[in-house]
Protein backbone atom coordinates (compact mmCIF):
# COMPACT_ATOMS: atom_id res chain seq x y z
CA UNK A 1 0.00 0.00 0.00
CA UNK A 2 1.42 2.99 -0.77
CA UNK A 3 2.44 5.81 1.78
CA UNK A 4 0.00 8.55 2.17
CA UNK A 5 1.77 12.02 0.96
CA UNK A 6 1.61 15.02 3.60
CA UNK A 7 -1.49 16.50 2.61
CA UNK A 8 -3.48 13.24 2.48
CA UNK A 9 -2.04 12.21 6.41
CA UNK A 10 -3.57 15.98 7.41
CA UNK A 11 -6.75 15.52 5.71
CA UNK A 12 -7.32 11.73 7.12
CA UNK A 13 -6.02 13.34 10.54
CA UNK A 14 -8.80 16.16 9.89
CA UNK A 15 -11.99 13.92 9.04
CA UNK A 16 -11.59 11.86 11.61
CA UNK A 17 -11.64 14.84 14.11
CA UNK A 18 -14.54 16.05 12.46
CA UNK A 19 -16.18 12.58 12.50
CA UNK A 20 -15.42 12.30 16.14
CA UNK A 21 -16.73 15.81 16.56
CA UNK A 22 -19.89 15.08 14.56
CA UNK A 23 -20.22 11.95 17.19
CA UNK A 24 -19.77 13.92 19.80
CA UNK A 25 -22.09 16.53 18.96
CA UNK A 26 -24.86 14.48 17.99
CA UNK A 27 -24.65 13.15 21.72
CA UNK A 28 -24.97 16.56 22.88
CA UNK A 29 -27.84 17.32 21.11
CA UNK A 30 -29.15 14.08 22.47
CA UNK A 31 -28.38 15.12 25.86
CA UNK A 32 -29.53 18.51 25.27
CA UNK A 33 -32.96 17.35 24.26
CA UNK A 34 -33.83 14.76 27.00
CA UNK A 35 -32.54 17.67 29.33
CA UNK A 36 -35.17 20.03 27.27
CA UNK A 37 -38.18 17.48 27.28
CA UNK A 38 -37.64 16.58 31.40
CA UNK A 39 -37.65 20.57 32.03
CA UNK A 40 -40.66 21.25 30.21
CA UNK A 41 -42.45 18.67 31.76
CA UNK A 42 -41.60 19.89 35.13
CA UNK A 43 -42.52 23.74 33.35
CA UNK A 44 -46.00 22.42 32.40
CA UNK A 45 -46.40 20.33 35.67
CA UNK A 46 -45.40 23.54 37.90
CA UNK A 47 -48.20 25.91 36.28
CA UNK A 48 -50.70 22.85 36.28
CA UNK A 49 -50.11 23.15 40.20
CA UNK A 50 -50.05 26.52 40.36
CA UNK A 51 -53.16 27.50 38.12
CA UNK A 52 -54.65 24.91 37.14
CA UNK A 53 -57.34 22.71 39.16
CA UNK A 54 -56.90 20.79 42.25
CA UNK A 55 -58.37 17.46 40.91
CA UNK A 56 -56.53 14.41 39.92
CA UNK A 57 -59.15 13.48 37.72
CA UNK A 58 -58.13 13.34 33.97
CA UNK A 59 -60.16 13.61 31.42
CA UNK A 60 -58.38 10.74 28.61
CA UNK A 61 -59.67 12.81 25.30
CA UNK A 62 -58.00 16.33 27.07
CA UNK A 63 -55.55 18.03 24.43
CA UNK A 64 -52.57 19.35 26.57
CA UNK A 65 -51.56 22.99 25.59
CA UNK A 66 -47.57 23.45 25.15
CA UNK A 67 -46.14 26.19 26.74
CA UNK A 68 -45.68 28.62 23.67
CA UNK A 69 -49.82 27.86 22.96
CA UNK A 70 -48.97 25.25 20.52
CA UNK A 71 -51.48 22.19 20.56
CA UNK A 72 -49.76 18.85 21.49
CA UNK A 73 -50.39 16.16 20.02
CA UNK A 74 -52.49 13.31 21.70
CA UNK A 75 -49.58 10.85 22.03
CA UNK A 76 -49.37 7.23 20.34
CA UNK A 77 -50.03 4.38 22.42
CA UNK A 78 -47.17 1.98 22.22
CA UNK A 79 -48.10 -1.98 21.71
CA UNK A 80 -47.07 -2.68 24.99
CA UNK A 81 -49.54 -0.39 26.66
CA UNK A 82 -51.94 -1.31 24.23
CA UNK A 83 -51.85 -4.79 24.41
CA UNK A 84 -52.50 -3.91 27.62
CA UNK A 85 -55.75 -1.57 27.46
CA UNK A 86 -56.93 -4.11 25.30
CA UNK A 87 -56.30 -6.69 28.03
CA UNK A 88 -58.32 -4.79 30.29
CA UNK A 89 -61.78 -6.57 31.68
CA UNK A 90 -64.92 -4.00 31.14
CA UNK A 91 -66.39 -2.04 33.63
CA UNK A 92 -69.11 -3.10 35.19
CA UNK A 93 -71.99 -1.06 34.49
CA UNK A 94 -73.49 0.68 37.19
CA UNK A 95 -77.21 0.93 38.00
CA UNK A 96 -78.76 4.30 37.66
CA UNK A 97 -79.59 5.54 41.26
CA UNK A 98 -81.62 8.92 41.91
CA UNK A 99 -79.60 11.01 43.50
CA UNK A 100 -80.58 12.36 46.79
CA UNK A 101 -80.59 16.15 47.54
CA UNK A 102 -78.25 16.32 50.41
CA UNK A 103 -77.95 19.49 52.81
CA UNK A 104 -79.32 22.55 51.98
CA UNK A 105 -82.60 24.64 53.71
CA UNK A 106 -84.90 21.45 54.40
CA UNK A 107 -87.84 21.65 56.26
CA UNK A 108 -86.55 19.21 57.87
CA UNK A 109 -83.38 21.40 59.12
CA UNK A 110 -85.47 24.40 59.95
CA UNK A 111 -87.68 22.25 62.09
CA UNK A 112 -84.41 21.13 64.07
CA UNK A 113 -83.21 24.75 64.86
CA UNK A 114 -84.95 27.21 68.17
CA UNK A 115 -88.21 28.54 66.26
CA UNK A 116 -88.52 32.63 66.71
CA UNK A 117 -92.29 33.06 66.29
CA UNK A 118 -93.04 36.18 64.49
CA UNK A 119 -97.21 37.15 63.91
CA UNK A 120 -98.38 39.31 61.05
CA UNK A 121 -101.95 40.79 61.83
CA UNK A 122 -103.31 42.38 58.62
CA UNK A 123 -103.71 46.31 59.06
CA UNK A 124 -107.93 45.89 58.49
CA UNK A 125 -107.33 43.48 61.65
CA UNK A 126 -105.84 45.55 63.82
CA UNK A 127 -108.23 48.59 63.11
CA UNK A 128 -111.11 46.54 63.74
CA UNK A 129 -110.32 42.95 65.47
CA UNK A 130 -113.81 42.22 66.81
CA UNK A 131 -115.31 42.44 63.24
CA UNK A 132 -112.50 39.63 62.25
CA UNK A 133 -112.16 35.88 63.70
CA UNK A 134 -109.08 33.65 63.16
CA UNK A 135 -109.52 30.95 60.16
CA UNK A 136 -106.38 29.46 60.00
CA UNK A 137 -102.39 30.39 59.43
CA UNK A 138 -100.14 30.29 56.80
CA UNK A 139 -96.54 29.46 58.01
CA UNK A 140 -93.22 30.63 56.16
CA UNK A 141 -90.01 29.29 57.32
CA UNK A 142 -86.78 31.39 56.66
CA UNK A 143 -83.26 30.50 58.22
CA UNK A 144 -82.24 33.31 60.36
CA UNK A 145 -79.37 34.75 62.17
CA UNK A 146 -78.46 36.32 65.79
CA UNK A 147 -75.04 37.66 66.17
CA UNK A 148 -73.07 36.86 69.72
CA UNK A 149 -72.18 38.96 72.00
CA UNK A 150 -70.33 39.57 74.85
CA UNK A 151 -71.47 39.35 78.36
CA UNK A 152 -70.09 39.91 82.08
CA UNK A 153 -70.37 37.07 84.16
CA UNK A 154 -70.28 38.36 87.91
CA UNK A 155 -69.08 35.47 90.30
CA UNK A 156 -71.12 36.24 93.52
CA UNK A 157 -68.87 34.88 96.32
CA UNK A 158 -71.54 35.46 99.41
CA UNK A 159 -69.18 35.74 103.23
CA UNK A 160 -71.39 33.99 106.01
CA UNK A 161 -70.46 34.42 109.74
CA UNK A 162 -71.74 31.95 112.28
CA UNK A 163 -74.89 33.19 113.95
CA UNK A 164 -73.60 31.79 117.82
CA UNK A 165 -70.10 32.21 117.59
CA UNK A 166 -69.24 35.76 116.01
CA UNK A 167 -65.55 35.73 117.18
CA UNK A 168 -65.02 33.08 114.65
CA UNK A 169 -63.80 34.69 110.59
CA UNK A 170 -66.50 34.59 108.21
CA UNK A 171 -66.86 31.80 105.87
CA UNK A 172 -66.59 32.42 101.49
CA UNK A 173 -65.88 30.18 98.98
CA UNK A 174 -62.84 29.79 97.50
CA UNK A 175 -62.14 30.93 93.68
CA UNK A 176 -60.91 28.15 91.18
CA UNK A 177 -57.21 28.47 90.49
CA UNK A 178 -57.72 28.38 86.71
CA UNK A 179 -60.13 31.78 87.33
CA UNK A 180 -57.70 33.51 89.76
CA UNK A 181 -55.29 33.33 86.47
CA UNK A 182 -57.22 34.36 84.00
CA UNK A 183 -60.20 37.08 83.84
CA UNK A 184 -61.41 35.52 80.51
CA UNK A 185 -64.85 33.34 80.78
CA UNK A 186 -65.22 29.68 79.40
CA UNK A 187 -67.31 31.19 76.91
CA UNK A 188 -64.46 33.83 75.94
CA UNK A 189 -62.27 31.44 76.14
CA UNK A 190 -63.87 28.62 73.79
CA UNK A 191 -64.63 31.58 71.02
CA UNK A 192 -60.80 32.15 70.85
CA UNK A 193 -59.91 28.81 70.62
CA UNK A 194 -62.88 28.06 68.15
CA UNK A 195 -62.24 31.01 65.85
CA UNK A 196 -58.29 30.72 65.84
CA UNK A 197 -58.20 27.01 65.33
CA UNK A 198 -61.23 26.24 63.38
CA UNK A 199 -62.27 29.20 61.25
CA UNK A 200 -58.48 30.03 61.13
CA UNK A 201 -58.70 33.61 62.56
CA UNK A 202 -55.32 34.93 63.71
CA UNK A 203 -55.41 36.62 67.05
CA UNK A 204 -55.23 40.02 65.19
CA UNK A 205 -58.41 39.56 63.32
CA UNK A 206 -60.27 38.77 66.12
CA UNK A 207 -59.51 41.68 68.38
CA UNK A 208 -60.23 44.03 65.32
CA UNK A 209 -63.91 42.03 65.22
CA UNK A 210 -64.52 42.60 69.13
CA UNK A 211 -63.42 46.22 68.53
CA UNK A 212 -65.46 47.49 65.49
CA UNK A 213 -68.76 45.12 66.13
CA UNK A 214 -68.70 45.00 69.69
CA UNK A 215 -66.97 48.16 70.83
CA UNK A 216 -64.74 45.92 73.59
CA UNK A 217 -60.45 46.45 73.68
CA UNK A 218 -58.81 43.16 73.62
CA UNK A 219 -55.22 43.22 74.14
CA UNK A 220 -53.51 40.41 71.67
CA UNK A 221 -51.20 39.90 74.10
CA UNK A 222 -54.25 38.64 77.07
CA UNK A 223 -55.38 36.20 74.14
CA UNK A 224 -52.52 35.06 73.29
CA UNK A 225 -51.92 34.51 77.05
CA UNK A 226 -55.30 32.98 77.33
CA UNK A 227 -54.65 30.64 74.27
CA UNK A 228 -52.03 29.33 76.23
CA UNK A 229 -53.52 28.57 80.05
CA UNK A 230 -56.47 27.08 77.83
CA UNK A 231 -53.67 24.74 76.01
CA UNK A 232 -52.45 23.63 79.57
CA UNK A 233 -56.08 22.97 80.93
CA UNK A 234 -56.46 20.69 77.89
CA UNK A 235 -53.19 18.63 78.09
CA UNK A 236 -55.39 15.88 80.22
CA UNK A 237 -57.63 15.50 77.69
CA UNK A 238 -55.36 14.89 74.74
CA UNK A 239 -53.06 13.01 77.07
CA UNK A 240 -56.17 11.00 77.35
CA UNK A 241 -56.81 10.80 73.34
CA UNK A 242 -52.81 10.02 72.69
CA UNK A 243 -53.39 6.63 74.65
CA UNK A 244 -55.90 5.91 72.86
CA UNK A 245 -54.77 6.53 69.36
CA UNK A 246 -51.67 4.38 70.53
CA UNK A 247 -53.00 1.53 72.28
CA UNK A 248 -53.56 -0.10 68.56
CA UNK A 249 -51.20 -1.60 67.02
CA UNK A 250 -51.94 -0.12 63.53
CA UNK A 251 -51.22 3.79 63.15
CA UNK A 252 -51.40 6.23 60.28
CA UNK A 253 -48.85 8.67 60.11
CA UNK A 254 -48.07 12.17 58.53
CA UNK A 255 -46.16 14.85 58.84
CA UNK A 256 -46.73 19.02 57.06
CA UNK A 257 -44.56 21.90 57.42
CA UNK A 258 -45.64 25.13 59.84
CA UNK A 259 -43.49 28.13 59.78
CA UNK A 260 -42.50 29.77 63.35
CA UNK A 261 -40.79 32.17 64.60
CA UNK A 262 -37.55 31.47 66.54
CA UNK A 263 -36.18 35.23 68.05
CA UNK A 264 -32.49 36.54 66.89
CA UNK A 265 -32.94 33.89 63.25
CA UNK A 266 -34.15 37.33 61.38
CA UNK A 267 -36.71 35.00 59.29
CA UNK A 268 -39.77 32.15 60.19
CA UNK A 269 -38.11 28.40 60.47
CA UNK A 270 -39.80 25.45 59.29
CA UNK A 271 -41.64 23.31 62.03
CA UNK A 272 -43.87 20.38 62.00
CA UNK A 273 -46.91 18.63 63.03
CA UNK A 274 -46.85 15.37 62.78
CA UNK A 275 -50.10 13.59 62.85
CA UNK A 276 -51.10 9.79 64.16
CA UNK A 277 -54.18 8.74 63.07
CA UNK A 278 -55.70 5.43 64.49
CA UNK A 279 -58.07 4.71 61.30
CA UNK A 280 -62.06 5.07 62.83
CA UNK A 281 -60.38 6.79 65.41
CA UNK A 282 -59.03 9.78 66.50
CA UNK A 283 -56.43 12.15 65.48
CA UNK A 284 -53.36 13.28 67.72
CA UNK A 285 -50.88 15.99 66.79
CA UNK A 286 -47.31 16.42 67.85
CA UNK A 287 -45.44 19.41 67.27
CA UNK A 288 -41.39 18.90 66.13
CA UNK A 289 -38.98 21.82 64.80
CA UNK A 290 -37.30 18.64 62.48
CA UNK A 291 -38.58 16.23 60.28
CA UNK A 292 -35.88 13.55 61.37
CA UNK A 293 -36.44 10.18 62.59
CA UNK A 294 -35.78 10.57 65.94
CA UNK A 295 -39.14 12.64 66.50
CA UNK A 296 -40.87 9.22 65.66
CA UNK A 297 -38.48 8.15 68.45
CA UNK A 298 -40.51 10.62 70.51
CA UNK A 299 -43.76 9.95 69.60
CA UNK A 300 -44.13 6.20 69.23
CA UNK A 301 -43.88 4.15 72.61
CA UNK A 302 -40.54 2.23 73.32
CA UNK A 303 -42.64 -1.17 73.22
CA UNK A 304 -44.74 0.09 70.24
CA UNK A 305 -45.18 -2.65 67.43
CA UNK A 306 -47.45 -3.31 64.42
CA UNK A 307 -48.03 -1.50 61.24
CA UNK A 308 -47.67 2.39 60.57
CA UNK A 309 -49.30 3.45 57.31
CA UNK A 310 -47.27 6.02 55.53
CA UNK A 311 -45.73 8.05 52.74
CA UNK A 312 -42.08 6.92 51.17
CA UNK A 313 -40.43 9.77 53.27
CA UNK A 314 -36.95 8.06 54.13
CA UNK A 315 -37.45 8.74 58.18
CA UNK A 316 -39.96 6.05 58.43
CA UNK A 317 -37.63 3.08 57.35
CA UNK A 318 -34.79 4.81 59.39
CA UNK A 319 -37.34 4.56 62.48
CA UNK A 320 -38.41 0.94 61.57
CA UNK A 321 -34.87 -0.09 61.42
CA UNK A 322 -33.53 1.12 64.89
CA UNK A 323 -36.78 0.85 66.25
CA UNK A 324 -36.73 -2.39 69.00
CA UNK A 325 -40.31 -4.07 68.79
CA UNK A 326 -40.69 -5.07 65.15
CA UNK A 327 -42.64 -2.50 62.58
CA UNK A 328 -44.17 -2.87 59.49
CA UNK A 329 -44.25 -0.27 57.29
CA UNK A 330 -47.45 0.12 54.92
CA UNK A 331 -47.23 2.44 51.78
CA UNK A 332 -50.27 4.68 50.33
CA UNK A 333 -51.78 4.34 47.53
CA UNK A 334 -52.83 7.75 46.81
CA UNK A 335 -49.48 8.61 46.99
CA UNK A 336 -48.48 6.09 43.82
CA UNK A 337 -51.45 7.55 42.01
CA UNK A 338 -50.74 11.13 42.66
CA UNK A 339 -47.32 10.27 41.26
CA UNK A 340 -48.81 8.88 37.81
CA UNK A 341 -51.76 11.49 37.41
CA UNK A 342 -48.78 14.33 37.59
CA UNK A 343 -46.96 12.21 35.04
CA UNK A 344 -50.23 12.00 32.77
CA UNK A 345 -50.62 15.45 32.73
CA UNK A 346 -46.92 16.20 31.31
CA UNK A 347 -48.18 15.44 27.73
CA UNK A 348 -45.21 13.00 27.30
CA UNK A 349 -45.79 9.00 27.66
CA UNK A 350 -49.32 10.21 28.57
CA UNK A 351 -50.83 7.27 27.38
CA UNK A 352 -48.82 5.00 29.85
CA UNK A 353 -49.60 6.89 32.71
CA UNK A 354 -53.10 6.65 32.35
CA UNK A 355 -52.75 2.52 32.12
CA UNK A 356 -51.08 2.61 35.78
CA UNK A 357 -53.74 5.26 37.09
CA UNK A 358 -56.54 3.31 35.30
CA UNK A 359 -55.39 0.02 36.99
CA UNK A 360 -55.24 1.45 40.32
CA UNK A 361 -58.81 3.22 40.03
CA UNK A 362 -59.91 -1.35 39.98
CA UNK A 363 -58.21 -1.33 43.38
CA UNK A 364 -60.01 1.67 44.56
CA UNK A 365 -63.41 0.15 42.90
CA UNK A 366 -63.11 -2.64 44.71
CA UNK A 367 -61.97 -1.02 48.27
CA UNK A 368 -65.57 1.26 47.41
CA UNK A 369 -67.56 -2.14 47.23
CA UNK A 370 -66.13 -3.35 50.32
CA UNK A 371 -67.27 -0.28 52.21
CA UNK A 372 -70.64 0.01 50.63
CA UNK A 373 -71.20 -3.37 51.69
CA UNK A 374 -69.34 -2.60 55.40
CA UNK A 375 -67.39 -5.50 54.93
CA UNK A 376 -64.86 -6.58 58.27
CA UNK A 377 -61.13 -7.56 58.51
CA UNK A 378 -61.66 -11.15 57.47
CA UNK A 379 -64.07 -10.47 54.19
CA UNK A 380 -61.83 -7.77 52.80
CA UNK A 381 -58.66 -10.35 53.17
CA UNK A 382 -60.31 -12.83 51.15
CA UNK A 383 -61.95 -10.35 48.72
CA UNK A 384 -58.66 -8.41 48.44
CA UNK A 385 -56.97 -11.68 47.64
CA UNK A 386 -58.99 -12.82 45.01
CA UNK A 387 -59.57 -9.85 43.07
CA UNK A 388 -57.20 -6.89 44.35
CA UNK A 389 -54.03 -9.21 44.20
CA UNK A 390 -53.86 -10.21 40.67
CA UNK A 391 -54.56 -6.03 39.52
CA UNK A 392 -51.06 -5.16 41.70
CA UNK A 393 -49.27 -8.54 40.36
CA UNK A 394 -50.30 -6.52 36.69
CA UNK A 395 -48.85 -3.24 37.77
CA UNK A 396 -45.97 -4.64 39.30
CA UNK A 397 -45.19 -6.65 35.81
CA UNK A 398 -45.65 -3.55 33.97
CA UNK A 399 -43.57 -1.09 35.89
CA UNK A 400 -40.51 -3.71 36.38
CA UNK A 401 -40.59 -4.13 32.54
CA UNK A 402 -40.67 -0.62 31.88
CA UNK A 403 -37.78 -0.02 33.77
CA UNK A 404 -36.35 -2.70 33.28
CA UNK A 405 -36.19 -1.81 29.07
CA UNK A 406 -35.37 1.80 29.96
CA UNK A 407 -38.30 2.99 28.23
CA UNK A 408 -39.23 6.09 30.56
CA UNK A 409 -36.11 8.80 31.50
CA UNK A 410 -35.29 8.13 35.16
CA UNK A 411 -35.38 12.41 35.75
CA UNK A 412 -39.02 12.57 33.80
CA UNK A 413 -41.72 12.65 36.07
CA UNK A 414 -42.86 9.13 34.52
CA UNK A 415 -39.94 7.87 35.20
CA UNK A 416 -39.81 9.01 39.20
CA UNK A 417 -43.60 7.70 39.36
CA UNK A 418 -41.97 4.68 37.98
CA UNK A 419 -39.01 4.85 40.50
CA UNK A 420 -41.11 5.79 43.87
CA UNK A 421 -43.92 3.13 43.45
CA UNK A 422 -41.23 0.22 42.93
CA UNK A 423 -39.23 1.38 45.92
CA UNK A 424 -42.18 1.67 48.30
CA UNK A 425 -43.77 -1.68 46.42
CA UNK A 426 -43.49 -3.87 49.01
CA UNK A 427 -45.21 -1.30 51.33
CA UNK A 428 -48.02 -1.25 49.02
CA UNK A 429 -48.81 -4.93 49.01
CA UNK A 430 -49.38 -5.17 52.98
CA UNK A 431 -53.00 -3.85 52.65
CA UNK A 432 -53.71 -6.68 50.10
CA UNK A 433 -53.19 -9.78 53.05
CA UNK A 434 -54.61 -7.51 55.97
CA UNK A 435 -57.93 -6.94 56.37
CA UNK A 436 -57.19 -3.83 58.36
CA UNK A 437 -55.40 -1.93 56.57
CA UNK A 438 -56.70 0.96 54.17
CA UNK A 439 -55.68 0.91 51.12
CA UNK A 440 -54.14 4.87 51.46
CA UNK A 441 -53.48 6.80 54.58
CA UNK A 442 -56.27 9.58 53.20
CA UNK A 443 -57.62 9.42 56.98
CA UNK A 444 -54.73 10.83 58.54
CA UNK A 445 -54.30 13.78 55.83
CA UNK A 446 -57.63 14.83 56.20
CA UNK A 447 -57.72 15.21 59.98
CA UNK A 448 -54.52 17.01 59.40
CA UNK A 449 -55.89 18.99 56.60
CA UNK A 450 -57.18 22.02 58.94
CA UNK A 451 -53.66 23.07 59.83
CA UNK A 452 -52.88 23.33 56.08
CA UNK A 453 -55.85 25.48 55.50
CA UNK A 454 -54.88 27.65 58.60
CA UNK A 455 -51.36 28.84 57.89
CA UNK A 456 -52.53 30.16 54.85
CA UNK A 457 -54.29 33.15 57.13
CA UNK A 458 -51.94 32.96 60.07
CA UNK A 459 -48.97 31.84 58.05
CA UNK A 460 -46.83 30.86 60.93
CA UNK A 461 -46.86 30.47 64.56
CA UNK A 462 -45.39 32.28 66.89
CA UNK A 463 -42.63 30.81 68.48
CA UNK A 464 -41.87 26.90 69.12
CA UNK A 465 -43.75 26.80 72.56
CA UNK A 466 -46.72 27.71 70.52
CA UNK A 467 -46.25 24.71 68.40
CA UNK A 468 -46.95 22.45 71.08
CA UNK A 469 -49.58 24.50 72.65
CA UNK A 470 -51.28 24.45 68.39
CA UNK A 471 -50.90 20.73 68.69
CA UNK A 472 -53.14 20.41 71.51
CA UNK A 473 -55.61 22.33 70.71
CA UNK A 474 -55.98 21.09 67.14
CA UNK A 475 -56.18 17.38 68.26
CA UNK A 476 -58.97 18.60 70.99
CA UNK A 477 -60.66 20.50 67.94
CA UNK A 478 -60.53 17.03 65.65
CA UNK A 479 -62.04 14.80 68.45
CA UNK A 480 -65.29 17.69 68.44
CA UNK A 481 -65.30 17.37 64.72
CA UNK A 482 -65.11 12.96 64.36
CA UNK A 483 -68.32 13.13 66.38
CA UNK A 484 -70.27 15.52 65.24
CA UNK A 485 -69.41 18.01 68.43
CA UNK A 486 -69.36 21.73 68.18
CA UNK A 487 -66.29 22.63 69.52
CA UNK A 488 -67.84 26.39 70.79
CA UNK A 489 -69.99 24.00 73.34
CA UNK A 490 -67.61 21.27 74.25
CA UNK A 491 -64.76 23.79 75.10
CA UNK A 492 -67.35 25.87 77.10
CA UNK A 493 -69.09 23.03 78.66
CA UNK A 494 -64.54 22.11 79.81
CA UNK A 495 -64.13 25.36 80.76
CA UNK A 496 -66.78 25.54 82.71
CA UNK A 497 -66.90 22.32 84.42
CA UNK A 498 -63.01 22.01 84.88
CA UNK A 499 -62.48 23.99 87.43
CA UNK A 500 -64.65 22.71 89.84
CA UNK A 501 -63.41 19.31 89.72
CA UNK A 502 -60.07 17.48 90.96
CA UNK A 503 -57.62 16.69 88.58
CA UNK A 504 -57.97 13.04 88.63
CA UNK A 505 -61.84 13.80 87.22
CA UNK A 506 -60.27 15.58 84.18
CA UNK A 507 -60.48 12.09 82.52
CA UNK A 508 -64.26 12.58 82.33
CA UNK A 509 -64.22 15.26 80.52
CA UNK A 510 -63.25 13.44 76.92
CA UNK A 511 -64.61 13.35 74.06
CA UNK A 512 -66.86 10.13 74.13
CA UNK A 513 -67.60 7.94 70.86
Amino acid sequence: MPEMTPLEARLTKENEALREENARQAQENIRQQQEIKILREKIDLLVRRVFGSSSEKVDTDQLLLALEGAEAKKPEASSDALAALEAEPEKTAKPNRKSKKKGGLTDELLDSLPAVEVVLVPEEVRAEPEAYRLVDEVITKQLDYQPPRYVCNKIIRQRFARIHEPHRPPVIAELPTMLERSKAGPGLLASILTAKYCDHLPLYRQQQIAKWRHGIELSRQDMARWVGLAAEWLRPIYQNIVGGVLDDEYAQVDESVIKYLEPGSGRAQHGYFWAIKRPGGDAVFHWATTRAATVLAKILPADFSGIIQCDGYGAYPAFAKRHGPPITLAACWAHARREFVEASQTGANKADALLIVRLIGHLYAIEARLREHGARAKLRAVIRAAESQPVMERIGAILKHWKKRRRHLPASQMGKAINYTLTVWNGLRVFVGNGRIEIDNNEVENAIRPTAVGKKNWLFIGDAEAGERSAIVFTVIEACRRRGIDPFEYLREVFTRMPLLAAADYPSLATDD
